[in-house]
């Protein structure tokens, strides 16, 4: 199945990345990254997304920048379903693995299944969080099609 890139922004709420309580204006461009480029192996490259498919690993570059006096804001945003979260360029990341009423780091939250309490893990991520200092800046983070 491909998925059109429109929607996976759509869904991802670029648009509303930043907070209603976050000074900054934050854009978002989503590339994929592909290896084997050129034909040699153990390369890799990233092109721009027009379409997504399932196992693509997607890169998306968040550039924010601050829109009133003040350097610190933060940056929040909902993980769209079809993507899991593998990792983030920022390691200072919270993260919410119920639709963002709790938040933590990655391997101190839990999440219960069908088979009781267990570590979350990176693709149960819904939602990404950043503090961020300064004019402005750049975040990146990865993630699979599922």
């Amino acid at each position: 199945m491909r998925l059109a890139i429109f929607a996976i922004l759509a869904l991802s709420g670029a648009q509303s990345a930043a907070a209603a309580e976050s000074p900054a204006a934050v854009h978002s461009a989503v590339f994929i990254e592909r290896e084997g480029y050129a034909g040699h192996a153990g390369t890799r490259m990233v092109e721009r997304a027009t379409t997504l498919g399932k196992g693509d690993r997607v890169v998306t570059i968040l550039d924010w920048q601050a829109t009133r006096d003040g350097n610190a804001a933060t940056v929040t945003l909902a993980l769209p379903r079809h993507l899991a979260f593998q990792r983030s360029s920022a390691d200072n990341e919270d993260v919410s693995v119920d639709g963002g009423r709790s938040w933590g780091k990655l391997g101190t939250l839990s999440i219960r299944d069908a088979y009781g309490v267990r570590l979350a893990a990176p693709e149960d991520v819904t939602n990404l969080r950043w503090q961020v200092n300064g004019p402005k800046g750049r975040i990146t983070y990865s993630a699979l099609v599922r």
